[in-house]
């Protein structure tokens, strides 16, 4: 065994920002736009500073741009505004609607038939939207079918995961890896290329979500379960000319039907008072109390106040058009930290917060006002909105809806959208036009038949899925003209001395699953994926197998949360623990580890190579 002599200086420099890069990418109190954003300046600069000319020429700043018009950025950005349009128009609604129908009937089947639909809707668009329409499905059908949520939710996610894999399309991750082999001078993998090989496991793996993993999971209690008994943490606005200004406080409380619990009175900005019975009721006096969604809204009606936040006052009984929805803070929420008072939801949803659940149990009322209150994960907020812009928040990562009163509309676009998605795969599919110019031209027709207004477009792009791709395209890009991946390769063969191809090849996978469940799987995949290209050549073997064994590495996101955003969602729904994810994540990771491994090496005719 003979381990490669160091590479030249900015190799070495590409490498140490790599291992950074994947440190940082863990970080739970560091935002990922932030990390990746970080590594892109360091990687500008530096280069700019210590300017570096190998073999294929000279690796200037500006070349680490080139992510931004990259096709693969292009495609993935075109396919979130297409999947934005099937749930603003509703076009999902009816595969919601039978699914929630056969819970009714025969939830054990209807656990399976829930497993396939949402692995087959994931091979052809995001996963988070359909995690997203599932999850308050899931959770009505299983407390009408007296089932356990806990061992429904967590499959269910897990399944999109496995779905996502088969399809060019399928993940942001899948059109990586295929981009940059392409630009490395691997034949391009088309849309179906590698669909038998995750259909053939994926179908295992269905198996074990279906009959085993539920078994696996202990009984959680999801914290939109709790509903009708949640407690929220308000202030109610006496307005001006109200009729009980100038009155004391038990009159007040006897008017609200002598059940209100007041904690405080704050009168002003600058001092409170405490809710003594001689307490003389004064305009715009601000009163915390602490109670239900129902007795909110009787004690709103019945005393004629507002609820309101530092910043936005809204009414408790919704106007037409209007609705009140809880939405909890996810783990990984940019949000968390944030003071309620700065969240700018108003501006950025177009809802009014109008009550704090705690999910520590800890009241606000130290502070003025529950605006104070700095937000932490499983935080439940009661936010007032119309349909649409309730529809709107639901298709983020930020906030999850608890409660199903926002469910989309089926709009007479709905069979329109469908249509286009379809034409976007067709065309993919069939040939007529890569990837990229189909879903592009899909975006822009459903802006103009106006399935999708330019905001709701806009609104669906992500800032985190776009510097992360940048920032991985970058690293990816000076692994491979520094010198760094044939470096890494050479390590990998020389630790892997004497194993016959098909072994490197599950090794591989291996190493790229375990990658993907701790750092950004787009970040894995784009620095795997010229690792592979590496080795296979060195080894004389066939690109192809190598490189699906980075994407179908990079895809295995099962054992812990933070591995997929779709994991942190059904996480905070279900009210899961780590532990959870590990318990049937790891079977589930090796079970399609070596059901891959297998269909590759058979396939490829690595036996005995």
């Amino acid at each position: 065994m003979h381990f490669p002599d160091l590479p030249n200086p900015h190799a070495i420099a590409a490498l140490a920002m790599t291992v950074l890069a994947l440190i940082l990418f863990t970080r739970e109190k560091i935002p990922m736009e932030s990390s990746s954003l970080f590594v892109l300046v360091t990687l500008i600069i530096g280069f700019g500073l210590f300017p570096y000319e190998g073999p294929l020429g000279e690796l200037k700043p500006s070349d680490f741009f080139h992510g931004f018009g990259h096709e693969a950025l292009v495609a993935v950005c075109a396919l979130m505004v297409a999947g934005q349009a099937l749930m603003r128009t509703g076009a999902l609604e009816p595969v919601a609607r039978h699914l929630s129908r056969f819970w009714k009937r025969a939830p054990v089947l209807a656990l399976l038939a829930t497993l396939i639909v949402g692995a087959l809707l994931s091979a052809f668009m995001n996963n988070t939207p359909i995690v997203v329409l599932m999850l308050p499905m899931l959770i009505g059908a299983a407390m009408r079918s007296r089932s356990s949520t806990s061992r429904i939710l967590l499959p269910m996610g897990l399944a999109t995961i496995i779905g996502g894999m088969s399809t060019t399309i399928g993940t942001s991750t899948n059109l990586l890896v295929v981009s940059v082999a392409a630009d490395m001078g691997m034949q391009r993998l088309q849309m179906f290329d590698f669909m038998l090989p995750v259909v053939l496991a994926g179908s295992l793996a269905l198996l074990y979500l279906w009959l085993i993993a539920p078994r696996l999971i202990p009984e959680r209690q999801p914290p939109m379960i709790e509903g009708s008994n949640r407690v929220f943490n308000a202030q109610l606005l006496i307005p001006e000319g109200n009729s009980l200004i100038g009155q004391h406080l038990p009159k007040l409380i006897r008017k609200a039907g002598g059940e209100i619990k007041i904690q405080r009175v704050w009168r002003g900005q600058d001092y409170f008072l405490a809710p003594l019975p001689d307490l003389v009721i004064e305009a715009n006096d601000r009163l915390l109390v602490a109670d239900t969604v129902d007795h909110l809204r009787d004690y709103a009606a019945l005393l004629r106040a507002r609820l309101l936040t530092d910043e936005t006052t809204g009414e408790l009984l919704p106007p037409a058009g209007e609705q009140l929805v809880e939405v909890a803070v996810t783990l990984g929420s940019s949000l968390r930290g944030v003071r309620l008072g700065d969240t700018q939801l108003k501006q950025r949803y177009g809802v009014d917060i109008l009550a704090l659940h705690c999910a520590d149990g800890t009241l606000p009322f130290e502070s003025p006002g529950i605006h104070q209150r700095k937000l932490k994960a499983s935080d439940v907020l009661l936010v007032q909105g119309n349909a649409w812009e309730i529809a709107r928040m639901k298709t983020g990562s930020e906030l999850l809806v608890l409660d199903g009163k926002a469910d989309l509309p089926r709009t007479r676009k709905a069979p329109l959208a469908l249509a286009i998605m379809i034409g976007i795969v067709a065309l993919a599919a069939l040939g007529v036009m890569p990837i990229e110019s189909s879903a592009l031209l899909g975006a822009m027709l459903l802006i103009f038949t106006r399935c999708l207004t330019w905001r709701d477009a806009t609104g669906a792009l992500s800032a985190q899925v776009i510097l992360i791709i940048v920032a991985s395209l970058a690293l990816g890009f000076t692994l491979m003209r520094t010198g760094g991946a044939d470096w890494l390769a050479l390590m990998f063969l020389a630790t892997t001395f004497g194993a016959p191809s098909w072994l490197v090849l599950s090794a591989l996978m291996l190493l790229m699953a375990i990658l993907t469940n701790i750092v950004s799987n787009n970040a894995a995949a784009v620095i795997g994926t010229p690792i592979a290209i590496n080795i296979a050549m060195e080894l004389g073997m066939p690109l192809e197998p190598f490189v699906l064994a980075v994407l179908f590495g990079a895809n295995l996101s099962f054992a812990t949360p933070m591995a997929y955003k779709t994991n942190l969602l059904v996480m905070n729904a279900g009210g899961y623990e780590f532990n959870d994810f590990v318990r049937v994540g790891v079977p589930l990771t090796l079970l399609m580890w070596v059901a891959l491994s297998a269909i590759l090496t058979l396939a490829y005719g690595l036996v005995g190579k």
